[in-house]
């Protein structure tokens, strides 16, 4: 009887640390070199829990995020600032974004005049860069704009 009880016990804690833990497996990130400037620190305390259907993942590094399984949106903060790009630049949800789609259909959008930068990586066939941008603005307007979009 001994055995029986141990190994529902067992089983129990098992199943309490799946619920706990969840089933998607942490996703594995490189942190930016500016990751730890307090500024990102800022940014993460306000991520989303959710990007449109996409839930927020825990990753490995710091002042990085991601949503959904497999990873549909990206996000690294601690990028070095551009200061100057002749890529194209978007404003979404009052946040400059530099666009490159050198590999579609993920994008990869830099924000622009903000230091550190923020850099987000969206794959567009599971949700479009604009529903992604807006929704992460609102974090990432907390760093001051020091330049804008021109032309």
């Amino acid at each position: 009887m001994k055995i029986s009880n141990t190994a529902s016990s067992l089983a129990i804690c098992l199943t309490g640390a799946l619920l706990l833990t969840g089933c998607s497996p942490i996703v594995s990130l490189e942190a930016a070199p500016l990751a730890n400037d307090p500024n990102c620190a800022e940014i993460s305390v306000r991520l989303p829990d959710s990007i449109d259907a996409f839930a927020k993942r825990s990753t490995n590094a710091q002042a990085t995020a991601a949503w959904g399984d497999p990873a549909a949106v990206i996000l690294r903060c601690g990028l070095e600032p551009v200061l100057v790009s002749t890529l194209p630049c978007v404003t979404a949800g009052d946040v400059d974004w530099l666009v490159d789609e050198t590999q579609a259909p993920s994008y990869r959008f830099i924000s622009f005049g903000r230091t550190p930068a923020t850099e987000i990586i969206v794959d567009s066939n599971v949700v479009a860069g604009v529903t992604a941008l807006e929704t992460l603005a609102a974090a990432v307007q907390n760093i001051e704009p020091t330049k804008l979009c021109t032309g």
